[in-house]
């Protein structure tokens, strides 16, 4: 018979075990955000601040997201997503309210990474897109932030 202490050793490594096993299942949108932040990180060394709201949530390969935002004419913005499945392929885009693209030729898009660079002619709602345009994941999570200047 094994002894209470020796019971509780192996009922703890099989938790530990356990969890280890289960732990890449358990991404979150907050993984996500750590990795559009890390995108924006050469950008803040430009001197764009990065707001503290994000967005963020999971889509299906071939699914977009449209977030609204006000945007101000004299500022110009940075938007960076990610997504922690590092084979995933990601896409963001920024629209003005008349579904026309504005983001400028230096918008970039690398594998789990993406970002989109606007400077508005007019204050007003835009509409950022966000795509997940492929992944070997059902579901994937992603995570977008913004900076101005």
């Amino acid at each position: 018979m094994l002894s209470p202490h020796r019971l509780f050793n192996r009922a703890s490594f099989v938790a530990a075990l356990a969890f280890l096993l289960v732990s890449p299942a358990r991404a979150s949108v907050d993984d996500a955000q750590s990795f559009a932040l890390q995108a924006a990180e050469p950008y803040v060394k430009q001197g764009f601040q990065i707001r503290e709201d994000y967005w963020g949530g999971d889509l299906g390969a071939g699914e977009k997201k449209a977030v609204r935002q006000q945007l101000f004419k004299g500022n110009e913005y940075w938007f960076w997503m990610g997504s922690e499945i590092e084979k995933a392929t990601v896409s963001v885009h920024i629209y003005d309210s008349e579904g026309k693209l504005v983001e400028q030729p230096d918008s970039w898009q690398k594998g789990h990474f993406a970002a989109a660079h606007v400077t508005p002619t007019g204050t007003g709602s835009y509409f950022v897109i966000v795509t997940i345009e492929q992944s070997p994941e059902d579901r994937t999570h992603w995570a977008l932030v913004y900076g101005f200047r």
